[in-house]
């Protein structure tokens, strides 16, 4: 009670000129209070903790740097700052939890060093699963004989990172194309560590639109086969690393087509190849089938590269052949047609005929072919060619039906002679005679 008395009365300089004096003269001074009666004080007995007599410019502690939260990793150095002023220099002591906290101060072999500025240095941070000596909240205490000063908490916190991952990433296998996702759920750690990803040993940047990183998850969209490899799951905090085991990412491939079948025109009885080369992770199967149909038995072959050979092709091998090629992943299909072009062949010959002058005369020229061929007809030495369909020659006597027939009304012995029935396409051409000899003497 007498020094806070002393401390405020020096503090309102209200016996500046009384202690400007010569206190040593004086044996006792009376101090009057509000009601006039409070004992007299002894300055001349009054001293400072050091020993020395009161002083005007003393005055209480008080904390002009606060320490602050610190997180620190097991095993590094950390101070926790704090400063102090005060008149005589204040004493500073730390506590912890509330309790003293022991520097080298009281045992010189401790890894708390107190330094002369009043902050706490840890040589190293303590810190264990049972024994945690280091980590607490903290206050410095600043002391001298006018008073104390204490500061903010500060709290130390001893960074941590587990080794083991909570989810460790899985193996994905994903289709070119389709996206893809591989997530880990990392250690447990103090700050809460952050996530990033290395694909074959390599930090994966998330520059590339297509990938996304967002909290455990690493997500990429349009997979392509270039990304297919080896991923490690990186957990980082002030501690340091943790990589997960590695995890891999599959990037299969539908089958597609290098080499594809294409539309084909032969002529019969010749070969035909339709090339089918296909690529694709897995290697993808192939088989050949013929829409609406078989493929020709005994003269069909499929090649060592996958192409279809088909022999001594006919007319009834059109149609459209398509190539499939499956994995595990996908189906593709490919097609061609194939068309078969038959020269013209004759069904029924033109034969010789004799006819009497005035008679009516036909003459049957039926043929096929594919495509099936245009007929005409011409007499040997004539330059006139008879289609069918076409308009009525001089005198109307030659007609060719659309069968191909050659009609020669009122025969006249100057139509004598040898005719050509012709039949052309793009296939070929074909080409028979027929002898007309015709009698003379009127039909009667």
């Amino acid at each position: 009670m007498l020094r806070y008395l002393l401390k405020t009365l020096l503090q309102m300089n209200l016996f500046a000129d009384s202690l400007a004096a010569d206190v040593g003269n004086s044996s006792e001074l009376l101090l009057l209070g509000l009601n006039g009666s409070l004992p007299a004080l002894d300055l001349a007995n009054l001293t400072s903790a050091n020993g020395s007599r009161p002083r005007l410019e003393d005055f209480s502690p008080r904390i002009v740097e606060h320490p602050s939260d610190l997180i620190v990793s097991k095993g590094e150095p950390a101070t926790l700052n704090c400063k102090a002023e005060g008149r005589p220099t204040p004493i500073i002591e730390w506590y912890k939890d509330g309790e003293r906290a022991e520097t080298d101060k009281e045992d010189p072999r401790s890894h708390r060093m107190l330094l002369p500025s009043g902050s706490l240095f840890f040589l190293r941070i303590v810190h264990g699963r049972r024994s945690k000596p280091d980590e607490g909240v903290y206050v410095c205490v600043a002391r001298n004989y006018l008073g104390e000063a204490v500061s903010r908490n500060a709290s130390l916190e001893v960074a941590i990172l587990r080794d083991d991952f909570r989810q460790a990433p899985s193996d994905v296998v994903v289709a070119a194309g389709e996206p893809a996702v591989m997530e880990c759920i990392p250690p447990r750690g103090h700050p809460e560590p952050t996530i990033s990803w290395k694909k074959n040993s390599i930090r994966i940047s998330d520059k590339d639109e297509r990938i996304t990183i967002r909290g455990g998850k690493l997500m990429m969209s349009n997979t392509r086969k270039s990304d297919a490899g080896m991923y490690v799951c990186v957990a980082t905090n002030m501690v340091g690393e943790r990589d997960s085991e590695p995890a891999e990412l599959v990037v299969f491939e539908r089958p597609t087509f290098i080499r594809r079948p294409i539309n084909q025109v032969v002529l019969a009885e010749d070969s035909v190849d339709f090339h089918c080369e296909v690529q694709g992770d897995p290697v993808p199967t192939s088989r050949w089938r013929k829409e609406e149909g078989e493929l020709p038995r005994g003269r069909a072959e499929i090649q060592n590269d996958n192409t279809l050979r088909i022999s001594r092709v006919s007319a009834e091998d059109e149609g459209t052949y398509t190539c499939v090629a499956e994995n595990s992943v996908g189906k593709s299909e490919a097609s061609g047609s194939l068309s078969v072009h038959v020269p013209p062949q004759l069904v029924t010959r033109p034969r010789d005929q004799i006819v009497a002058q005035g008679r009516t005369v036909t003459f049957h020229c039926e043929t096929k072919g594919n495509p099936p061929p245009a007929v005409f007809w011409q007499k040997e030495g004539s330059q006139i060619l008879l289609f069918p369909s076409q308009p009525p020659q001089p005198m109307g006597r030659f007609s060719v039906s659309p069968s191909g027939e050659m009609t020669i009304t009122e025969v006249q012995t100057a139509d004598s002679g040898y005719y050509m029935c012709q039949a052309i396409s793009v296939a070929g051409s074909i080409l028979a005679k027929a002898l007309l000899e015709v009698e003379d003497g009127e039909y009667l």
